[in-house]
């Protein structure tokens, strides 16, 4: 009766099998490094562009329909900055331009203040760049008579010339609560970020 030989008697096959299945494993863990590596490089990149609202929202990710706008970038949630509108809402009102809307030259503004935020039924009204610079000021005057408490109508219009050369579109609008007595305690105002246009 001949004699069965069995595959793995054979020293050399059972040598190609340990390799086989040693390049196997090796395989397996260069492609889960690889899948581990390539999954952080994805959150460390989004992470390290995503710094604020406006980058979230360019992103592309979900936006919350709150006052302000909320964005959230996988575990980060970035606020819309609209100023100190929220807090000044018991004492002023601004109808036009809302915050973060563009501007341009003639500027109008309405809305409505109560009677202690004038002074001879007006008060002061800038339009100031990225860096702080003033680039406009007027007067904002009130439609109806200002000696209340109650909530007042005025309108403002703003000329002016904006500077091309510019680093950022970038600005605010300050509406000051008129303050005769030049007293800081008695001091106030509406700030508001707007984006003017070039």
């Amino acid at each position: 009766m001949p004699q069965k030989i069995k595959f793995m008697d054979n020293p050399s096959n059972k040598k190609t099998v340990v390799m086989a299945i040693g390049l196997i494993v090796l395989l397996i863990v260069i492609i889960a490094g690889l899948v581990v590596w390539f999954s952080r490089m994805g959150k460390t990149k989004q992470t390290a562009t995503v710094t604020n609202f406006e980058e979230c929202v360019a992103a592309g990710n979900p936006v919350m329909e709150s006052y302000p706008r909320q964005c959230r970038d996988g575990d980060n949630n970035f606020t819309e900055n609209i100023g100190n509108e929220l807090d000044k809402s018991d004492l002023i009102r601004l109808d036009t331009p809302r915050p973060n809307q563009v501007v341009k030259s003639p500027l109008t503004i309405s809305g409505q203040a109560r009677g202690v935020w004038f002074f001879e039924a007006s008060f002061p009204v800038f339009l100031v760049d990225w860096d702080g610079r003033i680039i406009a000021q007027g007067i904002a005057t009130a439609e109806e008579d200002w000696m209340t408490e109650n909530f007042v109508p005025f309108t403002a219009i703003l000329e002016f010339t904006p500077d091309e050369n510019v680093y950022s579109n970038r600005g605010a609008l300050i509406l000051r609560k008129d303050n005769p007595s030049g007293l800081p305690e008695h001091d106030d105002a509406l700030e508001i970020p707007v984006l003017i246009e070039k």
